[in-house]
């Protein structure tokens, strides 16, 4: 037992330690009950601690230069060019499958998502699946409620694989290497506690989930979409010539349907799944933008182009997806695409065509166009800014979607797989490592300059940055060695206490603040109990990380969780009835193994 004369340190600290704790506790409630973003909040809070000359201008901006926030910034980019380049989609289509069961479904998501998570940011990892997911429940008959939380709660436990896994392991890792001086953590160093951790958070997915989560059917969000006629070409010598329609995949969209097809002139009406493709073939879809959108990311589907109509000027991976709506004044009002010359006289392809909300029947060469027809065109970046107040269109509305490089597909694995290998046998740095891959991400193609800045999250990166100097200030003032000695007389001096203590308040706070903010605010104190109680630093490191990253309770305790809420259509309580108990679970299992693996004390 340990006796603590907490008296003495109170009566040490000064006006900018109480300053101090009561700035951290009026953070907590600002982002525990206010809507105000998080980066907001704590900026305000770096520009008081630096106006009342609490910190140094140089402690203030510390974070922005942390290695960590660099690797986190670096791996943003390198997730990006696993999307663009279609590397996703690529095991999307080999992997999800047509599972019988809701157990073979979470299956087919949870392993994968969870192998993946540990080398990519979760949150476009989760992006990329949702619609994928969304089919998948579709084509199983399965509710996307009973997919959709698992999908988050994989990417969470995936992420805690490696330290690559999720940016808040690299911003602790980064911040331990700034207060100690010590070199940081390996690639794989957390593995050993996290990998039997994540196996059994899936199984208790598979084991619970299935009876536990709500059957919510209704959709009422794709109910209200515009449906789109939309005509794509077969690609040259593309992998799906010489395919049936059913091999190709497009026999069983969801929310899109193959209509006919126009191949020498003569249309087919009636399409059976045993049809040859053939090169050159005009296929007729109707469906919904969102739909539209993912149908345009299959490898070997092209826009259409009519016998003379000009070429869209400009490489593909210049265009993006972009709707407008034909206005009473438009000069192409009565005329068919073909006969306006649109490509021509707008520098814009038109992919699909909506008119009153349905789809138009018809090849879109011979569709008529009509005042307020919705349409989706293939354009240039400049077409919107061009367009925008243009005579012709009422509403321009850019979907920001250039279409995936799949040729660079394997390419974009092969550098992620590079990055593990220099990491893991330390090569270089963790950070020269991911900045190697996010270059080599642009240099090759894998993603364009203008994916990569748009794949960088300045929210998450200002708010990691900003955390770093609120727990600058808490640690300089002493309130760090406040709060930590009493911690250490709560636990009465026992290891496993202080761990348990520690485990617990970390993730009671990722449930109301950010998780990045909790692990930088939590790691100077918890450095001060291991220095305080002579303890072992490594585990309590480990254990900050587990602690900010299992963040199951609520949906707003994680970005991925907020992400699957809309789309699974679930309730806040949704989230406490499944999250509560795998916090819980998660939480004993990630304690006991650390304090067998490792030990407390020296």
């Amino acid at each position: 037992m340990m006796a603590i004369d907490c008296q003495e340190i109170n009566n040490n600290m000064e006006w900018q330690g109480w300053f101090s704790l009561g700035l951290t506790l009026m953070v907590l409630i600002t982002l525990a009950f206010t809507r105000i973003s998080s980066y907001l909040v704590l900026m305000a809070a770096l520009t008081i601690l630096s106006v009342c000359g609490i910190i140094s201008a140089p402690e203030a901006l510390a974070g922005f230069s942390n290695p960590g926030l660099i690797t986190v910034a670096a791996m943003f980019v390198v997730a990006a060019g696993i999307h663009a380049s279609g590397g996703v989609d690529l095991l999307v289509h080999h992997i999800l499958g047509h599972p019988k069961t809701i157990r073979q479904a979470q299956m087919r998501i949870c392993l994968p998502v969870a192998m993946l998570s540990g080398f990519l940011n979760n949150t476009p990892l989760v992006a990329t699946m949702i619609p994928a997911v969304h089919s998948l429940a579709k084509k199983a008959d399965i509710a996307p409620s009973k997919l959709m939380i698992p999908l988050s709660y994989a990417a969470i436990l995936g992420g805690t694989l490696t330290l690559i896994g999720t940016s808040t392991n690299l911003v602790v890792n980064g911040q331990y290497q700034t207060l100690t001086g010590n070199p940081g953590f390996s690639l794989f160093s957390i593995t050993i506690i996290s990998l039997p951790v994540a196996l059994i958070g899936i199984c208790l997915i598979f084991w619970i989930f299935p009876r536990v989560l709500p059957n919510y059917r209704n959709d009422p969000l794709l109910d209200q979409m515009r449906e789109f006629t939309l005509e794509v070409a077969v690609a040259q010598d593309g992998p799906l010539v010489g395919k049936s329609v059913q091999q190709a995949g497009l026999r069983n969209l969801k929310r899109v349907y193959l209509v006919e097809i126009e191949r020498e002139g003569h249309i087919l009406s009636v399409v059976t799944p045993d049809e040859l493709l053939k090169s050159g073939d005009r296929l007729v879809f109707a469906g919904d933008t969102e739909a539209i959108t993912d149908l345009l990311r299959i490898n070997g589907l092209v826009p259409s182009t009519h016998e003379g109509e000009p070429l869209l000027a400009g490489h593909q991976n210049e265009r993006r997806l972009v709707e407008a709506v034909i206005s009473p004044h438009s000069d192409c009002i009565g005329e068919t695409i073909r006969e306006s010359n649109f490509r021509g006289r707008y520098g814009a392809a038109v992919l699909a065509v909506a008119r009153n909300g349905e789809r138009v029947a018809g090849n879109l060469g011979s569709i008529q166009l009509q005042s307020g027809d919705t349409l989706l065109l293939d354009a240039r970046p400049a077409f919107v800014t061009r367009q925008r107040y243009n005579k012709d269109f009422l509403l321009i509305n850019d979907l920001d979607s250039e279409p995936p490089r799949h040729q660079h597909a394997y390419l974009a694995w092969g550098i992620l797989l590079g990055i593990v290998v220099i990491a893991s046998f330390e090569i270089t740095s963790m950070m020269n490592a991911a900045l190697l891959g996010a270059a080599a991400m642009i240099a090759t193609g894998c993603c364009s300059a203008n994916q990569a800045q748009k794949s960088l999250d300045l929210g998450v990166l200002i708010t990691i940055a900003a955390s770093f100097a609120l727990g600058a200030a808490l640690q300089n003032t002493g309130a760090t060695s406040l709060i930590a000695e009493k911690v250490v007389t709560l636990s009465g001096g026992e290891a496993w206490l202080m761990l348990v203590l520690i485990y617990i308040t970390i993730s009671i706070l990722t449930e109301i603040i950010s998780n990045n903010a909790a692990a930088v605010l939590m790691l100077p104190v918890v450095l001060d109990i291991t220095n305080t109680a002579n303890l072992n630093q490594e585990p309590f490191i480990f254990a900050i990380m587990m602690a900010a990253s299992a963040s199951f309770a609520t949906p707003i305790g994680y970005q991925t969780n907020l992400m699957v809420q809309g789309p699974g259509d679930y309730r806040f309580s949704d989230f406490l009835k499944v999250g509560i108990p795998m916090n819980i679970i998660i939480g004993i299992c990630a304690i006991v193994l650390i304090t067998l693996i490792y030990p407390l004390r020296p």
